[in-house]
């Protein structure tokens, strides 16, 4: 993680020495690369469960294994759509100055788990059309593959079209790093449920 902070850092810098706002290579890459690295995290989290310890909860108001990876599921939907949404509509790059994270803060902001949101109530897992584990990793798998192949192949001006969220103001490439570090966030949740000392042993 920490290399990717460093590339991230160096991707910054040069993105905003020139004039064209299309991602270069390496931006492409490090986002690819990131995409990669939280879908497999989820993946090495969540594997080998028995139902038991998939739908263990810590307590009556905590999410369980299966609880976070349909919220990871319905969320990687929701905000992408949202992002594709706008890249739609006309750039704004008069909105550019809006922007006051660096990529690396986004990645770091979003995986801090000292920080606690409570999710939007179409995100709560309950709220969610996925029935099983399974259901929920394969919409994520393929919603996720999706994005790894834009990222691959756009030529669109993603630092000149805006998003604005309730906790801040990013362009679209941010919002891609977002996305993934969103699912980290929830990794390291599972986690945190698998840790418990209750957690079921098979």
């Amino acid at each position: 993680m920490k290399k990717i902070v460093f590339v991230l850092s160096a991707c910054f810098l040069f993105s905003f020495s020139v004039a064209d706002t299309t991602i270069n290579k390496e931006e492409r890459k490090l986002a690819t690369d990131f995409l990669k690295e939280t879908k497999k995290g989820i993946w090495d989290a969540t594997q080998g469960l028995s139902d038991a310890q998939l739908k263990f909860k810590p307590g009556p108001d905590k999410w369980s294994v299966e609880d976070c990876v349909k919220h990871i599921a319905q969320s990687e939907q929701m905000l992408w759509g949202m992002v594709e949404g706008g890249l739609k509509q006309p750039a704004t790059p008069e909105k550019r100055s809006d922007v006051k994270a660096k990529d690396e803060d986004v990645i770091k902001n979003v995986e801090d788990r000292s920080t606690k949101v409570k999710t939007f109530a179409p995100l709560e897992p309950v709220n969610t059309p996925f029935k099983t584990m399974d259901e929920a990793w394969q919409s994520f798998s393929k919603s996720r593959d999706k994005l790894i192949d834009y990222v691959n192949t756009t030529n669109e001006d993603l630092r000149n079209h805006i998003n604005q969220l309730p906790v801040g103001v990013f362009d679209s490439f941010q919002m891609i790093l977002f996305i993934g570090a969103h699912s980290n966030r929830h990794m390291q949740q599972i986690n945190e449920v698998k840790a418990d000392p209750n957690f079921p042993k098979n």
